[in-house]
Parts: structure tokens; C-alpha cells; sequence
């Protein structure tokens, strides 16, 4: 639990939410801004990241889901499909960094041995269960294995950085994949589809982690570092 006064709490998650949306709008507005379907390249993710990690998981959650929801209604406009995936997807994804960062920045690399490992294990015991399509247990464990190596290419605080965030984003990656996929069973999607199969939900779980996850890895640990030594953020 933060120590910090819950309007403080309030107005950084509002800091938060407006540079997330106005940085991801930015960005969708410039040349690069690939899309596939309806999941946008998005490298604003760091902003959140930053805030959860710097301050607290209630300021990045709360931060990002806002955020989110503001630059869906400024992008595409399906408040539905904002609220049942995006904004949920961003809640737990940020929330689960700013909380992971603080139970292992002491010990980052045991805990993601044991949590790569048991990455695995469930995957592979959904598949055995066809619960999951062979796609999507490929795409699940390259990405584990992804934030097991660029964790393992950062030492002490920045590992337990990456790592928080890697594991964030495979949290909303997932809830991403998986909810713009049911989302499609029973409403039409901005693009048009509707019904789309499960293999879907794989391909956008892919898209969203690999191309989110070096802009958390590369601009995360050195902004967080910047505000702690102006005195904006404490360890």
C-alpha cells in the first residue's frame, strides 16, 4: 500500500492517463503506425510502466486504463470494445508491473526462473488439454522465453525493472489476444470481422507483447532512474 495521500495517488494516475493517451496518439499520427486489425502499434506503454514502477501499481493501472479508454474514443471510437478489452488489458498489466517490481527487485532472477517455468507447465498442460491451439502455445512460450533472456541481459535494478514490465505486458498481451478474439464471436469489430478464429487471438497476443516489449525494456529502467535522482520518485 502507497504511503502517499490518495489525492496524490488520483492526480499522478490522471498525469499518467493524459501522457499515455496523448504520447499513443502522437505516435499513431506519425509515419510508422502499423495496425493489425484492430490492435495498433503502440510503444507508449513505457508511460505507464514508469509511473506504476516510479510511484505505484494503483498509478500505473488506474493511469493506463484511463489512458487507454481516451485515445480508443479519440482513435477508433468503440466504447465497448474499449471497455471489455482494452481497458481491463491495461488495468492488470500495469497494476501486476508497478506490484511485481516490488516483491522482486531484491531477487528478480529466481522469481523469473520459477515464473518463465511455470509459464510453460500451464501451457503446455492447456494444450495437452486442447484448451489452447498449437499457435498460440508457440506464440506463449517464445514469449516467455523473451523475458527470460531480456532479463537476463540486464543486471540488479534494471533486471527487476524488466522483468516487472515484460511480465505486465504478457498479462495484457494475453488479455488483449483473447478479448479482442471473443470480443469478435458475437460483435463486429471496427476493421468489419466478426468470428474470427482462434488462431486470432495468438497472432495479436504476438503482435502486442513483441513489439511493446523493447520500448518498455530500453526506455523504462533510465526514466525511472531520472526521476529518482531529481527527487520526483522515491526507491
Amino acid at each position: 500500500m502507497s504511503s502517499r495521500p490518495r489525492s496524490l495517488e488520483l492526480t499522478l494516475a490522471a498525469m499518467c492517463a493524459v501522457l499515455y493517451a496523448l504520447v499513443g496518439w502522437l505516435s499513431y499520427l506519425g509515419v510508422f503506425t502499423p495496425v493489425l486489425g484492430v490492435v495498433r502499434f503502440w510503444p507508449s506503454v513505457f508511460v505507464p510502466a514508469v509511473f506504476a514502477i516510479a510511484f505505484s501499481p494503483y498509478v500505473g493501472g488506474v493511469g493506463a486504463a484511463i489512458g487507454i479508454f481516451i485515445s480508443d474514443m479519440m482513435i477508433h471510437g468503440n466504447a465497448l470494445l474499449s471497455l471489455t478489452v482494452g481497458v481491463p488489458a491495461n488495468f492488470v498489466g500495469f497494476y501486476l508491473t508497478g506490484a511485481l517490481y516490488r516483491r522482486v527487485r531484491s531477487s528478480a532472477l529466481p522469481v523469473l526462473v520459477a515464473e518463465v517455468a511455470a509459464s510453460l507447465l500451464v501451457l503446455a498442460l492447456l494444450y495437452s488439454w486442447g484448451a489452447v491451439p498449437q499457435d498460440l502455445l508457440a506464440a506463449g512460450g517464445v514469449a516467455a522465453a523473451v523475458t527470460l533472456a531480456l532479463a537476463l541481459l540486464f543486471k540488479g535494478e534494471d533486471r527487476a525493472i524488466v522483468l516487472a514490465g515484460s511480465t505486465g505486458l504478457l498479462a495484457g498481451s494475453a488479455i488483449v489476444g483473447a478479448g479482442v478474439w471473443l470480443f469478435s464471436q458475437f460483435f463486429t469489430l471496427p476493421t468489419g470481422g466478426s468470428r474470427l478464429p482462434i488462431v486470432a487471438a495468438a497472432v495479436w497476443f504476438a503482435w502486442t507483447y513483441f513489439t511493446e516489449v523493447p520500448f518498455i525494456a530500453l526506455l523504462t529502467p533510465p526514466i525511472v532512474k531520472a526521476l529518482r535522482r531529481a527527487s520526483l520518485a522515491h526507491q
